[in-house]
């Protein structure tokens, strides 16, 4: 990461986009998802800015109403870690993505960075990974459990968005 500024051109693009809000020091925060997603952004040089990624969500035992087996919750973790390694088909550019996703305490936090010399694009593919993080999230939720918030607000908003499709 570059210790210069942000340029102005990408801090423009975060305030035009809607998706995020800026919090300091070039790191912007998505108001688009109940999980904690950041994005830091820095001069990578050569007219490209860098962005770095990082979203977290609960793991499955920390948003199910009922004890969850751990077995379970190491199948889910381990899908769900599988599913990331797609997430470089959600962005506009070819930006070879390489996601870590790791577990810190009940979170599994998901991290990947990317330069791009377009900075609205690549405002546009950091909510792009915010959203497939999220939408992964939901569809890795395994039937016949009861959730809590956040994960029950965002299950019953997606099953409404289901039949009214």
């Amino acid at each position: 990461m570059s210790d210069e500024a942000v340029p102005s051109r990408a801090e423009r693009a975060f305030a035009d986009h809607g998706s995020f809000e800026a919090l300091d020091d070039g790191r912007y925060e998505a108001v688009t998802t109940p999980f904690d997603g950041t994005v830091v952004v820095f001069d990578a040089g050569d007219g490209e800015i860098g962005f770095d990624v990082e979203v977290r969500v609960p793991m499955l035992d920390a948003v199910a109403a009922d004890e969850v087996a751990p077995v379970v919750e190491e199948g889910w973790y381990e899908t769900f870690e599988r599913r990331m390694e797609d997430l470089g088909g959600v962005t506009a550019a070819e930006h070879n993505l390489d996601p870590a996703v790791e577990t810190v305490d009940s979170e599994a936090v998901v991290t990947v960075g990317f330069t791009d010399l377009n900075e609205r694009r690549g405002v546009d593919d950091a909510a792009a990974v915010v959203d497939y993080v999220e939408g992964t999230f939901v569809q890795g939720m395994i039937p016949g459990y009861d959730y809590v918030d956040p994960a029950a607000s965002l299950l019953e908003r997606a099953q409404g968005t289901g039949k009214s499709a």
